[in-house]
């Protein structure tokens, strides 16, 4: 989740303000570039330091074996301090950042980098500095989608004050809310666009491929110790967080989708704050199309600047979001491998124009039943989903044909010559094997493990 947008503070005075904040994205191809973000579960290493009762718990912000501390840990690797009324909560450094989930998951949010190479290296180093901190406090990360061994309960929740106006609004329009913020891991990868017309064909591309990417990356099959039915549990909770601002969006396939119809979705999204002065005001709930009008009566008369309409872009949670971007926000969190995976797998979709012009043609039939039965589906049933005739998994061999291709034709190659496409070979596998990450670790839960969760936490631990 963001945190304060640096959009400038102008006030909104028409509505072309808000259709030019995303149109304004846009790029020739030869400036795109690739964001990748992700998520990890942070635990208690159990040692001679660690009660019996503190090993594997999630660290608090607090103490000297908190996620605080490891913030402070990484600043001497030359990252900017970031503070909320005196806490470190959040890290800068070269057009990247770290910052804090809910309850402490820790997130990199990637530098927009050229190549899936220079992602990979980017992922590596962090997780390098990570550790290096993090042994010393005695903390571990685990790479996964659903935390697999603790209860909502057991969960910290991190000094920000957006999570406060969140966690109060949350379980007033879904089961799940608070699951989502404090015990989910994703990663995502935030790709461009050269113009309004590339923009809907990609969205339509990769919202329609979603469910192919969360069968794929499907890690969340454990709650609170015991197998909870699905594999990517994860991808199911955000069926009952808050169905006005996540979903499908079949309007995105619909004649005339650009621009000014992503607005009036967003406008029509419910707010969750203004942050203004330093201070995050409760908005929950409220009309953004109010808050233009100067009609909220917690900020009477106050017309909402460019910074409130970028920070309200960042609390509608589709499968696929646009901003002065797309991201793709499907997988589950991940080992190393998978976090470089996922960036190669939509990179190589729809970076070459042949591979999204035979994406779009493997896509542009299905229709929106087709596409909800995929969603609702490849939770519970991943790669071995039946569809038209087939199955989940044979969709996936033919998109990760196309992607690999569309690699190959980048043809960015790293210092061995070696293309983008080496990326995709953890998925590759998995496509082969007919097994997914979530099925292996239920596999192991029924038969090394014992019955057990806590080996996940040494056996998958990055």
């Amino acid at each position: 989740m963001s945190g304060p947008s640096s959009a400038k503070d102008e006030p909104i005075t028409q509505r072309g303000q808000l259709v030019e904040s995303i149109a304004s994205g846009a790029r020739p191809p030869a400036d795109w570039r690739i964001g990748t973000e992700h998520e990890k579960f942070g635990f208690r290493i159990p040692d001679a330091t660690t009660s019996a009762d503190e090993a594997l718990r999630p660290p608090t912000w607090e103490g000297p074996h908190g996620i605080g501390a490891l913030l402070e840990g990484l600043t001497r690797f030359g990252w900017e301090r970031v503070e909320e009324n005196g806490r470190l909560i959040a890290l800068l450094r070269d057009q990247a950042s770290v910052t804090l989930e809910p309850a402490g998951q820790l997130e990199l949010s990637g530098a927009p980098l050229v190549s899936i190479h220079e992602t990979c290296r980017e992922v590596g180093g962090h997780l390098k500095e990570v550790k290096s901190v993090a042994d010393a406090l005695g903390i571990g990360f685990l790479g996964m989608g659903f935390q697999p061994k603790w209860s909502r309960a057991d969960m910290p929740w991190m000094p920000k004050g957006r999570y406060k106006i969140m966690r109060e609004y949350m379980p007033k329009v879904g089961s799940l809310g608070l699951d989502m913020m404090t015990r989910t891991c994703t990663v995502q990868v935030n790709l461009d666009f050269a113009n309004e017309a590339d923009m809907v064909k990609k969205f339509r591309v990769s919202l329609a491929l979603q469910p192919i990417a969360t069968a794929l990356f499907a890690d969340s099959p454990f709650t609170e110790g015991r197998p909870n039915g699905y594999l990517s549990y994860r991808s199911h909770i955000w069926t009952d967080t808050d169905p006005d601002r996540t979903g499908m969006l079949d309007f995105v396939f619909e004649d005339g989708f650009g621009y000014e119809r992503y607005v009036d979705y967003l406008l029509d999204v419910p707010m969750y704050f203004s942050y203004r002065d330093g201070v995050y005001h409760d908005l929950a709930g409220r009309s953004f199309r109010r808050f233009l009008r100067g009609e909220l009566d917690e900020l009477p008369g106050v017309v909402p600047t460019l910074k409130d309409w970028a920070d309200h872009m960042t609390t509608a949670f589709p499968e696929v979001r646009l901003k002065r971007y797309l991201e793709m926000r499907g997988a589950d969190g991940g080992p190393w491998n998978r976090l470089c995976a996922l960036p190669a797998f939509w990179v190589g979709l729809l970076y070459d124009d042949a591979a999204l012009d035979a994406a779009w043609d493997l896509v542009k039939d299905y229709t929106s039943d087709e596409r909800h039965a995929l969603r609702d589906g490849v939770p519970k049933h991943a790669l071995k989903l039946p569809f038209r005739g087939g199955t989940v998994r044979d969709v996936a061999g033919e998109v990760l044909k196309i992607s690999s291709a569309g690699l190959a034709r980048r043809a960015r190659t790293n210092h061995k010559g070696a293309d983008e496409s080496i990326f995709l070979e953890p998925l590759l596998e998995i496509v082969a094997t007919n097994q997914t990450p979530a099925e292996r670790k239920l596999e192991l839960f029924h038969g090394a493990w014992n019955g057990s969760v806590d080996p996940v936490f040494t056996e998958f631990a990055f």
